[in-house]
């Protein structure tokens, strides 16, 4: 936060400061997603809104089948199969909206 405070080119910023409807694949209702942050940002063509999600690598791919299905993978299908909900719905409401919608990882934040 204090990086988005002390750069220039950073014109805007928020933490989990609207949601994002989704259907849940769980129980087919709706849910509220709030993104983890928004960020406009100045750009030599103007100005940019990125929404931004920052999640584990790991959770950010399908979990692999084991040979048996344990209390763990079963729980790490669920919170993919929301990710992945939540996500789709986060892509179409940015494109509606003039934004991009961006997933970053431990990857992305160690550079």
């Amino acid at each position: 936060m204090v990086y988005c405070d002390r750069n220039d080119k950073i014109l805007e910023w928020g933490s989990e400061e609207f949601f994002v409807p989704y259907r849940s694949p769980l129980d087919g209702k709706i849910h509220r997603y709030f993104p983890d942050f928004y960020v406009k940002v100045r750009t030599p063509q103007g100005s940019k809104k990125w929404v931004v999600e920052v999640k584990p690598k790991a959770q950010c791919k399908p979990p692999r089948q084991p040979k048996r299905k344990t209390k763990k993978y079963l729980n790490e299908v669920r919170t993919w199969a929301i990710n992945d909900a939540k996500w789709k719905h986060a892509i179409e409401y940015c494109k509606d909206r003039n934004m991009e919608f961006i997933i970053l990882t431990e990857v992305e934040l160690m550079i």
